[in-house]
């Protein structure tokens, strides 16, 4: 008779991360603990009747000595990750009020870091969806309708001027302009680099993945998901930026399966700018991000003021044209 493998556990980890004054704390393993070595955010794992709210507040006192209100958790992204000898459940959350000061309780070395300084091949491999959360702004910038490479120029030069003060946290924009032929898109980025380098924000080009080759100095490329779906594997470097348009658990899934750092999803609402798209609501975005193992942005009829909504359910924050490009 042939034994069957008793099916591994999944192990559900609460993982938190604290900012302060825009810097991360992190802490490093112990040498014989598993991953030994590595760095890693406070937390641990979730005992037998508690919730991960209450498992969070534990382990961050037990670790760090900071008192954590359990109503100032709001949650970042969850990930599922095999190891193969083990799979865990990291269930990563954000206090938005972490009083006091933090020491290393259990005698680990602790360090506020920016998260520009995370590395990925210092953290066990699941934790880099986080560290992709932390370095991602929450707006990511769209641009509307581009009909010529000199009216698109000017539309976003106009955009960003206008926009300063709001989009200062806005560090990514999506030049999104399927009205041009490739010739005259790739003259478009080329032009616009310079404009978006100079006010400070990433331009990930949007389209098939030729188009990143041919715009040197582009932060990363945008898929639609016609062009992702075609797709089997990660068709740019790590060191930039690959998003996916997505619009439903299965294709965040094929999203997280190639590579992608981060995925849009809508329409949470309805929006002017695809008339007769019924939004599928908070309550589905929530559901869909549960099962996500990037951030993604809500999509779709959303403003700033919708980022903290956005959050409270899981998302990273939210992505939009209307919100920032010039109207008319």
């Amino acid at each position: 008779m042939t034994d069957v493998a008793a099916p591994i556990r999944e192990i559900h980890v609460a993982v938190a991360v604290i900012i302060r004054e825009g810097r991360v704390l992190i802490a490093r393993r112990p040498d014989h603990a598993h991953q030994g070595g590595l760095l890693e955010f406070p937390g641990g794992k979730v005992d037998p009747g508690e919730t991960v709210q209450q498992a969070l507040v534990r382990e961050i006192a037990e670790e760090t000595a900071l008192a954590v209100p359990e109503a100032s958790l709001v949650p970042v992204v969850g990930i599922r990750h095999d190891y193969g000898d083990k799979r865990v459940f990291l269930d990563v959350w954000r206090p938005t009020h972490a009083p006091s000061e933090a020491v290393g309780c259990e005698g680990q070395p602790i360090a506020w870091l920016a998260p520009e300084e995370l590395q990925d091949d210092q953290f066990p491999a699941a934790n880099r969806p986080i560290i992709r959360a932390l370095r991602l702004p929450s707006m990511l910038a769209i641009t509307g309708t581009i009909t010529t490479v000199d009216g698109g120029v000017a539309s976003l030069q106009a955009a960003l001027a206008d926009q300063k003060q709001s989009l200062q946290q806005q560090t990514l924009m999506v030049l999104r302009a399927p009205e041009l032929a490739s010739d005259a898109y790739r003259e478009l980025a080329q032009q616009a680099l310079p404009v978006c380098q100079s006010a400070g924000t990433g331009l990930i080009v949007h389209g098939a993945p030729a188009r990143f080759a041919e715009a040197p100095g582009a932060a990363g490329l945008h898929l639609p998901w016609r062009e992702a779906a075609n797709l089997v594997s990660r068709p740019v470097p790590s060191k930039v930026w690959l998003g996916v348009s997505c619009h439903s658990a299965d294709q965040i899934a094929h999203a997280v399966e190639i590579g992608a750092d981060y995925a849009t999803l809508g329409p949470v609402q309805a929006t002017a700018t695809h008339p007769g798209a019924e939004g599928f609501g908070w309550d589905a975005f929530r559901e869909l991000t549960a099962t996500a193992n990037i951030p993604v942005f809500g999509l779709g009829g959303l403003t700033p003021e919708d980022i903290d909504r956005a959050r409270e359910e899981g998302g990273q924050g939210v992505a939009g044209i209307r919100f920032w490009w010039p109207q008319g």
